[in-house]
């Protein structure tokens, strides 16, 4: 008799708190370094990382370069590789954002760093507390919306997941609700979220998660994406309009712009035959627009397209996942 390994459930390891202090104690004399020098050092150091990392990390610059040729296969290998390399750089820098926006960002001088395209609407729209979705992805800067939002008292509640180090998780917790945002875990968020929007607060979604399985699989640059099926559910039984949009940074400092490319408003889906499909379609497809204005800003190694359609699956008869 054969035993198979396939449908057995992985173990979960307990993590050992004392190594887990020591890496938070780590970070916090990395810390004390890092904000002995300005923002901008700090910045062209990580993409001296990053520059690092895309030589050395094999496996994500193997799946960062085939996630750029499925979607521009139009593009020759040099401009590939080099978003690429930018790319993994600006992953880098992202983290160096998060550290140093407590230290720099504030209401009285937000507009020396921050270039507002298109945003009005959504702003007042969620200054209303009638309820409002915000939708961006793994692209450019992703927390510094919400951070935003936060700093000016607006009901606004950004969706993560929390990291594996709980000293760490919440330090950085910490950093991004210093003023005023909020966070809520991804796991177990479902009662919480239906009250929130039920309450009229905003909530803030990085939309580009691999859904697995029982997602709803739309078009993403060209290919079947898995989407959660949890924000156009939520936007049709709530009526909650959906605000798209991204933070692209400038050049490598501290300077970014916050545009909001579309609005996707709850009587553009009322007469349509599958509203779950529609709604997810059409804000992949917006995501995939912002991001086509700067690929070099997305993260290419995010394992997007992970998980493969039904008839995909039964095609190549592996049931196996994309990298």
């Amino acid at each position: 008799m054969s035993v198979t390994k396939k449908n057995k459930k992985k173990k979960n390891h307990k993590r050992n708190p004392a190594l887990d202090w020591l890496g938070y104690a780590a970070m916090r004399v990395a810390l004390f370094i890092l904000y002995l020098f300005p923002v901008r050092w700090n910045l062209r150091f990580a993409c001296f990382l990053g520059t690092l990392m895309w030589k050395h990390y094999e496996r994500g610059r193997i799946r960062a370069m085939g996630n750029l040729r499925a979607s521009f296969p139009e593009k020759d290998e040099k401009w590939l590789e080099e978003t690429g390399l930018r790319s993994f750089q600006h992953i880098v820098m992202l983290v160096i954002d998060t550290l140093f926006t407590p230290r720099l960002l504030e209401k009285g001088n937000w507009s020396r760093y921050i270039k507002p395209m298109n945003i009005e609407r959504a702003k007042w729209m969620s200054k209303e507390n009638k309820g409002l979705l915000m939708l961006t992805g793994h692209y450019g800067n992703f927390e510094i919306t919400g951070y935003l939002l936060g700093l000016f008292f607006y009901n606004v509640y950004s969706i993560a997941r929390p990291l594996d180090n709980p000293y760490i998780n919440k330090y950085l917790y910490g950093i991004r609700e210093a003023k005023g945002q909020k966070i809520i875990d991804k796991k177990g968020a479902t009662d919480q979220m239906v009250q929130l929007v039920e309450d009229g607060a905003t909530l803030c979604f990085i939309s580009d998660q691999d859904a697995g399985r029982k997602g709803v699989f739309v078009d993403f640059f060209g290919r079947k994406a898995s989407s959660y099926k949890s924000i156009g559910l939520l936007a049709i039984q709530y009526n909650l309009p959906i605000a798209v949009g991204g933070c692209r940074r400038v050049g490598n400092d501290y300077q970014f712009e916050i545009e909001v490319s579309r609005i996707i408003e709850p009587r553009e889906w009322a007469d349509k035959d599958n509203p779950l499909e529609w709604v997810t379609q059409e804000y992949n497809a917006e995501l995939e627009k912002l991001i086509r204005k700067d690929p070099t800003q997305y993260w290419w190694l995010h394992r997007r397209w992970k998980t493969r359609p039904k008839e995909e699956r039964q095609k190549s008869g592996s049931g196996q996942r994309a990298l």
